[in-house]
């Protein structure tokens, strides 16, 4: 078949139009941005070509889906309405595709490209696996039979995904601009959770994940003695984090994790169990995740003469802070400095003291003016980054054309977050640094 990706360069479309490709599929795409991006690169390898303006042929028998940051009346929308193509949503299309295999959805308002990279490395490294995650990474084959797949709420996406295993990593407000409060949130994880064929494997400290009325069968991670599978003996360390992991009462066994943060902990307690579950021991999980690596913007570190840049997804105040924790952890005897670019109007208001606390972790935060290409900031009036910025103990605004307030930070860990591309601050920072 033939697909048409509007928005190819966006991480879910750029992972959905690879895994489209891998599975035999003629696929192309259009995009806006004309800069190269990470979520290009798969792309690249597989020879799919990205058109940037409107006038290229497009055979009347190809499947059209679309990035929600395209509006009906884009140009390329409505031009390939004009010309009669089918056009399907991309959670449509995404289900339909991971349907065809026993697969792992991994759903929760936070940690679920983290998990979903720890599940695919568990697997491909042993059993072999297909994965759909987030930070722009999709691969599949038809003679895989697991398909790890990152499972997002935004717009109930997953209400298409009938996994065979699913996990809950937690269930907090967020995405207020689709749902009308947390219990409709709740309800909407509750759906994919009884669409679960298998086995539900979740959050049990989460006090919305325990609302839910499971009917699939369900095993409780966490650290609290309720659980079904219990976290243990944990230590943050200055090199990573260590625990012991008890299943139904016993000693299922004890790892080590190149990671950063409690919130890592759990979730490796969530991908370890679904794998057991599978048929993996407890040896060879303990020693693949020894070797695993965070997906793209988790975490990412480089050195740049003595200063540490952290290049960091995390754009909701849980995963703000929960992250600078875990740089603290790593960096006790560091400043901490945050370069934050919020990218909508709408979790500015919503989550406006929240951020506020999670961003005086740090001892410096800047923050770049909104930018959002899928709300209108009149129709948020008076919301800008100064209703956080005014009320932080150390904040200011910054921009690509003002980096030099960053000149004194030779000898700190600068974190750059959120989900709206942060690479131009980056090089900019890079080249006060050198």
């Amino acid at each position: 078949m033939k697909y048409y990706c509007i928005g190819i360069k966006g991480t879910g479309m750029s992972t959905l139009a690879q895994i489209l490709s891998d599975i035999g599929n003629e696929v192309s795409g259009y995009d806006d941005a004309r800069g190269h991006k990470f979520t290009q690169v798969g792309l690249e390898e597989r020879n799919i070509p990205i058109y940037y303006e409107h006038d290229h042929e497009i055979d009347k028998d190809t499947i059209v889906t679309y990035s929600v940051a395209f509006s009906e009346d884009h140009p390329e929308m409505r031009r390939v309405r004009e010309m009669g193509l089918t056009v399907k949503k991309y959670a449509e299309i995404m289900g339909d595709v991971i349907n065809m295999f026993e697969s792992i959805g991994v759903s929760g308002t936070h940690g679920k490209t983290t998990t979903s990279s720890m599940l695919r490395h568990l697997l491909e490294n042993t059993l072999g696996c297909n994965y759909f995650i987030g930070a722009g990474d999709g691969y599949a084959s038809l003679d895989n039979k697991y398909f790890v797949v990152e499972s997002d709420e935004f717009n109930r996406h997953f209400k298409y995904y009938h996994p065979a295993y699913s996990i809950i990593t937690n269930i907090e407000a967020e995405h207020l601009e689709c749902y009308k409060d947390i219990d409709d949130i709740r309800d909407t994880f509750e759906i994919f959770a009884n669409q679960t064929k298998k086995l539900v494997v979740a959050n049990g400290d989460n006090e919305q994940v325990r609302k839910i009325n499971y009917k699939t069968p369900v095993k409780f991670y966490g650290f609290d003695e309720s659980n079904d599978v219990v976290i243990k003996n944990m230590q943050l360390l200055e090199s990573g984090s260590v625990f012991d992991l008890y299943i139904e009462g016993e000693l299922f066994g004890h790892f080590d994790l190149p990671l950063y943060g409690e919130h890592m902990v759990m979730n490796a307690a969530a991908a370890i169990t679904v794998v057991k579950e599978i048929g993996l021991g407890a040896d060879v999980i303990a020693k693949l995740l020894k070797t695993f690596k965070n997906a793209k913007r988790r975490f990412a570190e480089e050195k740049v003469g003595n200063a540490v840049i952290i290049d960091d997804y995390a754009h909701h105040p849980t995963e703000i802070k929960v992250t600078l924790n875990a740089v603290r952890q790593k960096y006790p005897n560091r400043r901490l400095v945050v370069v934050f670019k919020p990218n909508t109007y709408s979790r500015t208001k919503d989550f406006t003291e929240e951020f506020i606390d999670a961003f005086n972790v740090a001892d410096m935060t800047y923050l770049t003016e909104i930018d959002c290409n899928r709300e209108r900031q009149e129709d948020y009036p008076g919301v800008t980054s100064h209703i956080i910025i005014d009320k932080l103990n150390n904040g200011d605004i910054i921009s690509d054309e003002t980096i030099s307030k960053l000149s004194d930070e030779k000898d700190s860990v600068v974190c750059f977050m959120g989900c709206a591309y942060v690479d131009s601050l980056i090089e900019g920072f890079k080249k006060l640094m050198k």
